[in-house]
């Protein structure tokens, strides 16, 4: 399974996660990857963070932990998974990959993260900010999610 972040400015950390994740997990991902990719993005501060209603979205030590970080996190409608924009990228991500057909999991972990790096801005953009607004630096979101 794959966890990624991106952004309007492009894909933020993409890192594979081995074992089931649970809300945990979850916590430790967001806390080592969120922040080091909003810095590499060089995302300014004000930016609006977006996950699904998943489980280990929704536990109370998530919600805590998002509140004790001062992340603000943008109101998600629950079962409405095909609304997140992350999921346009795993598409493209799924796409870059199988034309490159990796021989086995070492080539497909590494052509994903290749490919991940790869994704342009026009791309990631989509779905993140309303057109009249993709100059302004203070509307800035990083949506998460994971591929299986």
């Amino acid at each position: 399974m794959l966890w990624g972040c991106f952004s309007a400015k492009g894909p933020g950390r993409l890192i594979r996660v081995k074992e089931r994740m649970n809300g945990a997990m979850y916590r430790e991902i967001l806390s080592d990857n969120l922040l080091p990719s909003a810095r590499a993005l060089k995302i300014k501060r004000g930016w609006v963070f977006q996950h699904d209603n998943g489980p280990k979205h929704t536990a109370r030590a998530t919600k805590e932990w998002l509140r004790k970080k001062h992340f603000k996190v943008l109101e998600w409608p629950s079962q409405s998974p095909d609304l997140n924009p992350i999921e346009n990228l795993w598409r493209e991500l799924k796409v870059r990959v199988a034309q490159r057909q990796p021989q086995n999991i070492t080539a497909l972990e590494e052509i994903c993260m290749e490919e991940w790096a790869k994704i342009p801005a026009t791309i990631t953009a989509v779905g993140t900010v309303d057109t009249e607004k993709k100059e302004e630096e203070d509307t800035k979101w990083i949506p998460s999610h994971n591929i299986k």
